[in-house]
């Protein structure tokens, strides 16, 4: 039973992961610049875990600063570096190509898997990943054929992918030493921080002037990261990391759902094959995950 709740973890955070295009078009619309953004989200977010975790979990405002290299990295590289590289691959490239770009990350964690831990690429490991990113594509619209991309541009999107799988890595070693909320917090301390230095002070009220905004940043900051994270880093306590990155294809999955449902996007042929392909995945990942530890 743990083992499946671990497994609903990760599809909850995947699905709350889904909504970052939503808050992030509110606040675009609203006139939030990208900088603006990128603060909002991380040091919103750094915020919102101070005032929980110092109510109700404040151990995890104590370390061992032998170990801060792994929050450094985390914060760093999977949360800030990714933020700025993503959204910038997005003004380079269609939303659609960048998406695919980003959706790479589940192909590094499990070679960083093989590499790194000697965990077995397995057959249905193998197949479910290649299901997923070709689900991906369905549901992205690429090959519909109307995109556009740059080479620089794909360059960044491969590098939003590798930051994305980075934060696999990073929980790796933290959750071999602290509980998962120990992680969270110190990574978007990091992150948060660091954010600073990109935020644009006479233009940040834009983001708190209107209804738009304000539903924006609370979408941005509670939805799509506070909760996603938590539920991510939670899953990983009972989820070998390559499945539980493969897991969360499910994202694009929901933001195409929203897209359809909330701004009258089309549904097409493309986009329901898509979705069958990232669910099968997960269901063929869930079966093998529900077996013995030897065959995984």
């Amino acid at each position: 039973m743990k083992k499946y709740i671990s497994y609903i973890y990760v599809i909850l955070s995947a699905v709350c992961w889904g909504f970052i295009g939503f808050s992030n078009r509110l606040l675009t619309g609203a006139g939030v610049s990208l900088g603006n953004r990128v603060f909002i989200r991380n040091f919103g977010t750094l915020l919102v875990l101070t005032v929980v975790f110092g109510l109700f979990h404040r151990q995890v405002f104590r370390i061992r600063w032998k170990h801060l290299p792994i929050f450094l990295g985390s914060g760093l590289i999977s949360i800030l570096l990714l933020s700025i590289v993503y959204f910038k691959c997005q003004t380079m490239c269609s939303l659609s190509v960048a998406a695919v770009l980003l959706y790479l990350a589940p192909s590094f964690v499990v070679i960083f898997s093989a590499v790194l831990w000697k965990t077995p690429l397995t057959k249905r490991k193998i197949i479910a990943l290649v299901v997923s990113l070709l689900g991906c594509v369905m549901v992205s619209g690429v090959l519909g054929g109307d995109t556009t991309a740059s080479w620089t541009g794909i360059g960044l999107g491969v590098l939003s992918g590798l930051c994305y799988a980075s934060y696999t890595v990073f929980a790796h070693y933290g959750l071999a030493r602290y509980e998962s909320y120990t992680m969270i917090y110190w990574t978007f301390l990091v992150a948060g921080l660091g954010s600073i230095f990109f935020a644009d002070f006479k233009t940040l009220p834009l983001a708190f002037s209107g209804t738009q905004g304000i539903v924006g940043t609370c979408g941005v900051v509670i939805v799509a990261t506070v909760l996603p994270y938590i539920f991510y880093t939670k899953g990983l306590e009972g989820v070998e990391s390559g499945r539980a990155s493969i897991i969360t294809n499910i994202e694009p999955v929901v933001e195409t759902l929203v897209g359809v449902f909330v701004f009258k996007e089309a549904l097409t042929v493309w986009t329901v094959l898509g979705v069958a392909c990232v669910f099968g995945c997960v269901i063929l990942l869930a079966r093998e995950g529900g077996k013995t530890a030897v065959k995984e």
